[in-house]
């Protein structure tokens, strides 16, 4: 299952981000070869280079926890970052659960969680305990990272319509299905 612009665009309207939305589409109409973002250096340089690692991070750990069958999740992850990213104190949560994660995965396997390899990577998160915490935004590392790494990852792909699909939510909150959506059993 490939995730889309337009799945990263609706997992933002499920959480309230509409900003974040509008800027998903002004993004998308500006290079539409740039599928993931201003990755490659070109059409977005206007991403700090901090935010440019917690972006990587963060589609680093959805590549560990996001299931085997969904594609796309690195411009996915991106897209949904656009409208989280938004000088909050929750996008400082965020950029601060992502900066530590790095630090202590540079500390414990001498590079940041997107050099680890996946393996790694899955092994690292059950290590510092992001698998078993309880989600604090004010806790220790492994429950910031449970609350802003983790669960950010799992409700951005499950609030969209492919990830839906996956748990059998075809119309998750947010996503406009109409009456017809009710009426049919899932697929």
């Amino acid at each position: 299952m490939e995730l889309t612009r337009r799945d990263a665009a609706a997992a933002l309207a499920a959480v309230g981000a509409t900003g974040g939305v509008a800027l998903t589409a002004r993004r998308a109409g500006d290079d539409p070869d740039n599928a993931g973002g201003a990755a490659d250096g070109e059409g977005g340089g206007d991403v700090p280079p901090n935010e440019e690692s917690v972006r990587t991070s963060m589609a680093a750990v959805a590549a560990v926890i996001y299931p085997s069958e969904v594609d796309g999740v690195e411009a996915f992850v991106d897209r949904f970052l656009d409208g989280r990213l938004d000088g909050s104190t929750h996008a400082d949560g965020l950029r601060s659960a992502v900066d530590e994660l790095d630090d202590a995965a540079r500390s414990w396997h001498g590079s940041p969680v997107a050099d680890l390899p996946e393996s790694d990577r899955d092994r690292f998160l059950r290590e510092i305990g992001a698998d078993t915490a309880e989600e604090d935004p004010d806790g220790t590392l492994a429950e910031r990272v449970r609350y802003y790494v983790v669960n950010e990852l799992l409700l951005a792909l499950y609030a969209s319509p492919t990830g839906g699909e996956l748990v059998g939510l075809e119309n998750p909150q947010g996503h406009p299905g109409g009456a017809e959506s009710y009426q049919r059993g899932p697929r």
